[in-house]
């Protein structure tokens, strides 16, 4: 069907009109119940979160609240308020002026003489949803005039109408994102002064431009995120403004090792050919989780999501590199989870415990820990150990051939990975899986000149060691 192109032809295509006496939230509250009707998925692409911030953000829809997000870095709090066009309707008309105007109740001067002068030759633009989401980071450099709005005296200039004229203003993100979404990001780092200028669009749903004898009853849902340490502890969102937000909603770390490895899949780009053993993939999403838990990281900046995502691109790049290098089938071994170390110092935030023992070594015992829980309770590995108590030491080539060789030299190692080596990557990797394990447990170290017996507990120099 051929969209109409003013509003004559609008009011005689049969398009439902009683659709433009909807506000935005009424809409997008239709819209999620007709989803929640069919059993369509409301948040494509957001896992974790069934049981928790989903059901909450449902009531908060249906009861047409405006809302905030308060979680740590890395939580997908920006990814569910960009979804929130899901909700939207598919194509809407507007009159074609700067805010958007309702054909039929236009709030706006320049919407108000467009209709008064071409009655039902008004041109009408259609709307996607996209069009209808603004996003603001905020920074403290953002002024009410970013938001809001302000006098242009060069459009006011060229119009010749003085500084009085109202059609003069300039309008801010805010009535731009008349009819639609407005989402806020780190809502905290607004100035006080800005955050005081959001006060009358929550409670009225309008505002005032300063110096302006100008309302405008403007249709916004305004939503927000933040850290919870910036909301709650640090007194940076003025208090009338958090008493004006309808709901707040706290999002979180994956719960489960099988949710987080469902984010990490989805959200990593990944070479394609490459394997990802089991083992190796649920010890990279074991890295954060540790993370998270040590005490040695600061709880308050968290420990992204990303950390897993980039430490499982890294580690299928490592296996890609020696593929092409040594001529052999891509498969990841636990070697290329600390060439991904990279992917992890960068994203931990470290106590002063933390900064004493460096992120590096940080990362390295957190890979350690990881194989070591993941191997859990499976048997043979105080055989591989009691190998080492000789003193010696065993290095495993890059090659996996080679590699392969020198751990059959090593019956207790070999026989531990004989049944999982239907070639010689496979059988490779679960040794060094093992020997991993070894490394977690503490029985071993790990070096370039590769594996050997851990020390005493006790440095050589008498200082006390923290333990793995």
């Amino acid at each position: 069907m051929k969209r109409p192109r003013t509003l004559g032809e609008l009011k005689a295509s049969g398009w439902p009109l009683e659709r433009l006496s909807r506000s935005v939230r009424d809409e997008a509250r239709d819209n999620l119940a007709a989803k929640l009707r069919t059993g369509e998925p409301l948040f494509p692409g957001v896992y974790g979160y069934e049981e928790t911030v989903v059901p909450a953000l449902v009531r908060a829809v249906l009861a047409r609240q405006h809302f905030i997000l308060l979680g740590l870095r890395g939580q997908a709090k920006t990814r569910i308020l960009r979804s929130l066009v899901r909700l939207l309707d598919p194509e809407l008309p507007a009159l074609d002026t700067p805010l958007r105007d309702n054909p039929l109740k236009p709030v706006s001067p320049e919407g108000r003489r467009l209709l008064a002068e071409a009655g039902d030759d008004a041109p009408l633009v259609w709307l996607a949803p996209e069009d209808r989401y603004v996003e603001k980071l905020a920074t403290p450099d953002v002024t009410v005039a970013d938001l809001i709005g302000e006098l242009d005296p060069i459009k006011a200039a060229r119009r010749g109408e003085g500084l009085g004229d109202l059609e003069a203003v300039h309008y801010g993100l805010i009535p731009r994102a008349n009819r639609g979404v407005f989402a806020v990001n780190e809502l905290p780092d607004l100035p006080a002064r800005v955050q005081v200028a959001l006060f009358n669009v929550l409670e009225e749903g309008d505002v005032q431009v300063r110096g302006f004898p100008l309302r405008l009853p403007l249709d916004v849902w305004l939503v927000f995120s933040a850290n919870p340490e910036d909301y709650t502890a640090r007194g940076r969102i003025v208090t009338p403004l958090k008493d004006r937000i309808d709901a707040e909603i706290r999002t979180h770390y994956p719960r489960s090792l099988a949710a987080g490895m469902r984010i990490t899949r989805a959200e990593a780009r990944l070479p394609e050919g490459v394997r990802i053993p089991d083992f190796v993939a649920r010890a990279v999403e074991r890295v954060a989780f540790l993370a998270r838990r040590d005490p040695r990281v600061d709880p308050a900046s968290g420990v992204s999501q990303r950390l897993a995502i980039a430490l499982l691109e890294q580690v299928a790049a490592g296996a890609e590199a020696r593929a092409l290098t040594h001529g052999e089938a891509p498969l990841a071994r636990p070697r290329d989870v600390y060439g991904g170390l990279p992917a992890i110092t960068g994203k931990l935030e470290l106590e002063y415990e933390g900064e004493l023992v460096g992120a590096e070594a940080l990362a390295r015992e957190l890979i350690a820990r990881a194989f070591a829980e993941e191997w859990g309770e499976r048997p043979g590995l105080e055989a591989v150990a009691a190998w080492f108590e000789e003193e010696v030491s065993l290095e495993l080539p890059d090659a996996a051939e080679a590699a392969w060789a020198r751990v059959r030299e090593v019956a207790p190692l070999a026989e531990l990975a004989a049944p999982h080596a239907s070639s010689a990557a496979e059988g490779v990797a679960w040794a060094e899986f093992a020997l991993e394990a070894l490394v977690g447990r503490g029985a071993l170290t790990r070096a370039e000149a590769g594996y050997r017996v851990a020390p005493p507990p006790e440095a050589a120099d008498g200082r006390e060691t923290l333990p793995p």
